[in-house]
C-alpha cells in the first residue's frame, strides 16, 4: 500500500481523486466530494476499486504538477531506459464529471498495463460491466460510468477491466472516465481531450496568477492556494476540510474520521487566507455559504455542514473496508455534527466582522444572525461543551471555548460600533467583561503559571495559542508568554506541536495521535506576535519541509514513523501555511490584524 505522502490530488472544484506515485487512482468519489467512492482501494485494496496505468516491467517514477496548475504529470522510466509520461486531470467547467488520462511516449517503446476495477459504494457493489465501441460502461443503482480508451480493454474473470499495450516514442494515447446518473444516461464519447486538458490548465494558471504573495516561500504558498481552491465546492462556495475519510491520525489506530464536510471552526482562518492572498471573490462565496449554513435557530447550529449546508451527517461504519494500513473502523458521516461547541459562534462572528471591515457588505439578515448568536452565548457561555477538538468524552469548561465565546461578543460589539446597526452595547460590553474575567480567574492555573485545557485542569491544549491571536490578551502579557513556554515544554514532539496529550485528556478514544500541523503553524504566528521572528522562521521552514514531493500536507505528522497521517490533503494545514507565510512576510499579516494590533485590512 502506498504511503499517504505518495498520493497527489486531482480536483475540478466539485470532486477529487487521489493518484499514487505508481499511477493508480485509489480514491474517487462521484459526483461530489462527499459521494460514495467508486475507487476505494485507499481504504482497502484493489478489490475495492482502482484505476492503474503503469509500465509492465519495474520502473522508477517521478512526478510534478504543471507549474501553477493542478494537472499532474508522472514520468516512468523502466530498467531499459524507456520513458513514458502519464498526465492526469479532472476537467473543470464540465456538466458531468470527467477524468482524463494521457499516456505519451518520451523515449523508446515501452510495454504498459492497465487495471480498471470499478466498484461503487466504497468498493461494496460490483457493477454490471459492458464492453462498448469506445471502451467500457459500468452500471449499478443510481451510478453509470463510461470509460473511453485508445486501447482495447478486456474483462477478466473478476470483472476487472484489463489491457496490455505498447506505446512508441512520440505516440499519445487517451483515456477518459465520465459519470452520470444512470436514469438519464447517455454517452456520446469525449471529443478534443487535449483541448479540455489545456483549458483546465489555463483555469488553474489564471487562478494562481491572482495570488498576491511575493516572498521567499512562493512555491509553498501558491501550492497551498491551489489546494484550498481544489477543496472548494464551486456550486456553493463551501470548503471541505479534506477530500478523504478515515485516513488515520495514528497508523493502525481507530482515530479515523470523515472530513469531507465544511467546518465552521475553519471559517475565520479561511477568510484571512483568501483575503490576504488576493482572492476576494472566493472569500465572498465562503461568507455566503456560511450565512446560508447557519441560518435558522441558534440552538440548532451545527459545528459542521455538508457541501450545500446539509445538517444531518449520520455516522456509519463500513465493515467491508479494512482501513488504510488496517486502521479501522472506516467511517462515513460524522457524529460530531451534533455536538455543542461554543467556539464556532466566535469563529462565525469573527468571520463576519472580518468581512465587514474588508468591505464585504453585511446586510440586515447577517446582522440578525449575529444578534441571535450573541443571545445564545449570553445564555450558554458558562456551560461545558465538547470543545474545538470534538472530544467524545465528558464535556468540560474548555478554556478555548470560553475565549471564543468572548470573541463572539467582542466582534459583535465592534461591528455594532460602526453605527450601521442598533445593538444593546452596554449589555454586550458587560457580558464581554464578565466572560473575560471568568476565563482569567478559572482558566489560568496560578501554580502552573499557565492557562490550561479546561477549568481546574493542570495540563495544556494547543488551542490556547489562540489567546493572543484573537486578541483576548496581548502577546507581551506575562500569562501569555508563560503559556506559550509551557506548550513548548509539554506539547512539543520532534519540533512539532500536539493538540493535547491523549493520555491526560479523556477524549473517548484510545491510542495516541500525531503532531497537529495547524497548531504548529499557530505557534509560528504566536512567535511572530511575540517578536521571536527567528524561532518562527525556523519552525515554519521545518513545517513546509514536511510537504510531500508535490507540496501537499495532511492533518498531522507522526514523528515516530516520520510520516504524514490523517486525512489528506488537509485544508486547515494549507490555510495555516498561507497565513503564517504572510505573517512572516508583511507587517499587516493575518495574526497582527486579528489580534487587533493594526488597522483593518483595506
Amino acid at each position: 500500500m502506498s504511503r499517504i505522502e505518495d498520493y497527489a490530488l486531482l480536483s475540478d472544484c466539485k470532486r477529487a481523486a487521489l493518484v499514487s506515485r505508481d499511477g493508480a487512482i485509489d480514491w474517487l468519489c462521484l459526483p461530489r466530494f462527499d459521494s460514495p467512492a467508486c475507487f476505494a482501494a485507499l481504504l482497502g485494496d484493489e478489490k475495492n476499486g482502482t484505476w492503474k496505468i503503469s509500465p509492465k516491467d519495474s520502473f522508477v517514477a517521478k512526478r510534478k504538477y504543471r507549474t501553477d496548475s493542478m494537472i499532474l504529470e508522472t514520468t516512468f522510466e523502466n530498467s531499459s531506459g524507456a520513458i513514458v509520461r502519464l498526465t492526469d486531470c479532472l476537467v473543470v467547467n464540465e456538466s458531468s464529471p470527467l477524468l482524463l488520462r494521457q499516456v505519451h511516449g518520451i523515449r523508446n517503446k515501452i510495454e504498459m498495463q492497465l487495471l480498471l476495477n470499478i466498484r461503487f459504494d466504497y468498493g461494496s457493489i460490483v457493477p454490471w460491466l459492458r464492453k462498448t465501441s469506445y471502451g467500457l460502461s459500468a452500471v449499478a443503482g443510481p451510478d453509470e460510468v463510461h470509460v473511453q480508451s485508445s486501447v482495447k480493454i478486456e474483462l477478466d474473470e473478476d470483472l476487472n477491466g484489463v489491457a496490455q499495450f505498447e506505446i512508441q516514442e512520440g505516440e499519445t494515447l487517451w483515456f477518459a472516465l465520465s459519470w452520470n446518473p444512470e436514469f438519464i444516461a447517455h454517452f456520446n464519447g469525449i471529443d478534443n481531450p487535449l483541448e479540455k486538458m489545456e483549458g483546465t490548465d489555463q483555469f488553474w494558471k489564471q487562478f494562481s496568477g491572482k495570488c498576491t504573495y511575493d516572498g521567499p516561500f512562493q512555491e509553498a504558498v501558491t501550492r497551498s492556494v491551489l489546494t484550498l481552491k481544489s477543496l472548494t465546492y464551486e456550486p456553493t462556495g463551501g470548503i471541505v476540510a479534506a477530500p478523504t475519510t478515515s485516513l488515520p491520525e495514528t497508523l493502525h489506530g481507530s482515530r479515523n474520521w470523515d472530513y469531507r464536510y465544511c467546518w465552521i471552526r475553519d471559517s475565520t482562518f479561511s477568510m484571512y487566507a483568501l483575503l490576504t492572498a488576493g482572492y476576494r471573490h472566493e472569500a465572498e462565496c465562503w461568507r455566503r455559504w456560511l450565512m446560508r449554513a447557519v441560518a435558522g435557530m441558534s440552538n440548532q447550529v451545527n459545528i459542521m455542514y455538508g457541501l450545500a449546508g446539509e445538517r444531518r451527517l449520520t455516522e456509519l461504519q463500513l465493515p467491508w473496508l479494512e482501513g488504510y494500513e488496517k486502521s479501522s473502523p472506516v467511517r462515513t458521516g460524522n457524529a460530531a455534527y451534533q455536538q455543542l461547541q461554543l467556539d464556532i459562534f466566535g469563529e462565525a462572528l469573527d468571520t463576519l466582522y472580518l468581512a465587514q471591515k474588508s468591505g464585504i457588505e453585511i446586510d440586515e439578515n447577517s446582522w440578525r444572525i449575529q444578534e441571535h448568536f450573541v443571545d445564545f452565548i449570553a445564555a450558554h457561555w458558562d456551560q461545558p461543551d465538547e470543545g474545538i477538538w470534538e472530544i467524545r468524552g465528558p464535556k468540560q469548561h474548555f478554556t478555548h471555548s470560553k475565549v471564543m465565546a468572548w470573541v463572539a461578543v467582542d466582534r459583535a460589539i465592534r461591528s455594532a460600533e460602526t453605527g450601521k446597526f442598533k445593538a444593546p452595547l452596554q449589555d454586550w460590553q458587560k457580558l464581554r467583561d464578565r466572560i473575560h474575567e471568568d476565563i482569567c480567574s478559572k482558566g489560568y492555573n496560578r501554580q502552573k503559571k499557565s492557562f490550561t485545557q479546561y477549568y481546574g485542569a493542570d495540563h495544556l491544549d494547543a488551542s490556547l495559542l489562540m489567546i493572543p491571536i484573537v486578541g483576548f490578551l496581548p502577546p507581551d502579557d506575562e500569562r501569555v508568554i508563560q503559556t506559550v513556554i509551557a506548550i513548548e515544554k509539554e506539547l512539543f514532539r520532534g519540533d512539532f506541536v500536539l493538540r493535547y496529550e491523549t493520555d491526560r485528556t479523556n477524549d473517548g478514544q484510545s491510542g495516541r495521535e500525531g503532531a497537529f500541523l495547524a497548531c504548529s503553524f499557530w505557534l509560528v504566528d504566536c512567535w511572530v506576535l511575540m517578536g521571536r521572528y527567528d524561532d518562527a522562521l525556523k519552525l515554519f521552514q521545518k513545517l513546509i519541509s514536511l510537504a510531500n514531493d508535490v507540496g501537499l500536507l495532511s492533518e498531522e505528522y507522526d514523528v515516530h514513523y516520520r510520516r504524514l497521517v490523517g486525512n489528506f490533503p488537509q485544508a486547515l494545514s494549507h490555510i495555516a501555511l498561507i497565513n503564517s507565510a504572510f505573517n512572516l512576510q508583511i507587517h499587516h499579516g493575518p495574526a497582527r490584524d486579528r489580534s487587533n494590533q493594526l488597522r483593518p485590512i483595506s
